[in-house]
C-alpha cells in the first residue's frame, strides 16, 4: 500500500511539474495559436491567472482579428473571477465599446457595472467607482429593463446611492458632533435637497433641528431671538413630514425651553436697551 501511495503522488508531481512545464513553454516561446489554445484550456478549468497572462501576449497579434472579440470578453470575465475588479471594469467597458452588437454586450454591461460595484469601498472614502457604477448601472437599466438582471442591477443601484447618502450625512452629523453648529445646519439643509427620497431624511432633519436648537441656546443675546426662531421652524418642518416619530416628544420639549428661552431673552434685551 505505501508503494502504491509513493507512485500516486510521484505521478501528481510529474503531472504537474509537466503542466507548468507546458505552460512556461507555451507562454515564453510558443506560437500565438498554442497561447490561444492553452489559454482557452486554462479559462475553461477556471485557472484564470495563467489564462489572462497567455491572453495578455495575444492581445497585440490578434488585433482586429475575429478571435479577439472572445480573448477580450474572456480577459474581462478572468479579470472579474480572480477580483480584480478594477481590471475586469477596465476590459468589459473595452469590450463594450469594440464590439456593440456582440451576442455578450448584455452580460458584459452588467458585470462592467457590478466591477465598478464591488471595487466601491465604504461610503466614509473616496466615491469615484461609486459615480462609475452609478452611471454603469443606470445606462444599463435604461437599455435592458427587461432583462433578467435588470431585477439585480436596481438592488445594486438602491445600495449604492444610499452609500452616497450615508456618506453626506455623516458628513453633516461630524460638523453636529465637533459643535459646529453653523456648518451641521447647511450640511443637512444641502442632505435633504440632493436626496429627496432618503431613508436617512428623518435623521436629518432631527439633527438639524438639534444643531439649530443647541446653536441658538449658546448664542450672544444679539443673535440669540432669530436663532431660536430658526429652532422653531426646523421642529415645525420635522413635526409636519413626520407626524408619528418616535422622536417628537424630546422635541416638544425643547420646543418648550425655546418659549421660555425666548422669553428670557426679549425681557433681557428690553433691560439692556434701557440701560
Amino acid at each position: 500500500m505505501q508503494k502504491i501511495k509513493n507512485f500516486l503522488i510521484l505521478l501528481l508531481v510529474l503531472i504537474v511539474f509537466s503542466s507548468c512545464s507546458e505552460y512556461s513553454k507555451v507562454l515564453n516561446k510558443g506560437l500565438n495559436t498554442d497561447k490561444y489554445k492553452l489559454a482557452v484550456k486554462y479559462y475553461d478549468k477556471g485557472d484564470y491567472k495563467k489564462s489572462i497572462a497567455l491572453f495578455e501576449k495575444l492581445v497585440g497579434p490578434y488585433a482586429g482579428k475575429p478571435q479577439m472579440e472572445r480573448i477580450q470578453y474572456m480577459i474581462a470575465n478572468a479579470y472579474y473571477e480572480t477580483g480584480d475588479y478594477s481590471l475586469s471594469s477596465y476590459y468589459f467597458s473595452k469590450f463594450l465599446t469594440n464590439y456593440p452588437k456582440s451576442t455578450k454586450v448584455n452580460e458584459a454591461a452588467f458585470l462592467s457595472a457590478k466591477s465598478y460595484y464591488l471595487a466601491s469601498p465604504k461610503y466614509s472614502l473616496d466615491q469615484q467607482d461609486t459615480d462609475k457604477a452609478l452611471a454603469a448601472f443606470q445606462d444599463y437599466i435604461d437599455r435592458y429593463p427587461n432583462s433578467e438582471l435588470a431585477v439585480e442591477a436596481n438592488k445594486y443601484y438602491k445600495d449604492l446611492v444610499f452609500r452616497l447618502e450615508k456618506k453626506d450625512f455623516e458628513v453633516a452629523k461630524q460638523y453636529y458632533h465637533m459643535e459646529k453648529y453653523n456648518a451641521a445646519i447647511t450640511a443637512f439643509d444641502t442632505f435633504n435637497e440632493d436626496h429627496l427620497g432618503s431613508t436617512l431624511k428623518e435623521d436629518a432633519m432631527y439633527l438639524k433641528f438639534k444643531a439649530s436648537f443647541d446653536l441658538g441656546m449658546k448664542s450672544v443675546l444679539v443673535k440669540k431671538e432669530k436663532r431660536l426662531k430658526d429652532a422653531q421652524l426646523a421642529s415645525a418642518k420635522f413635526k409636519r413630514a413626520f407626524p408619528e416619530s418616535d422622536k417628537l416628544k424630546e422635541i416638544t420639549q425643547l420646543d418648550d425651553y425655546i418659549e421660555k428661552e425666548l422669553l428670557k431673552t426679549r425681557e433681557l434685551f428690553t433691560t439692556v436697551s434701557q440701560k
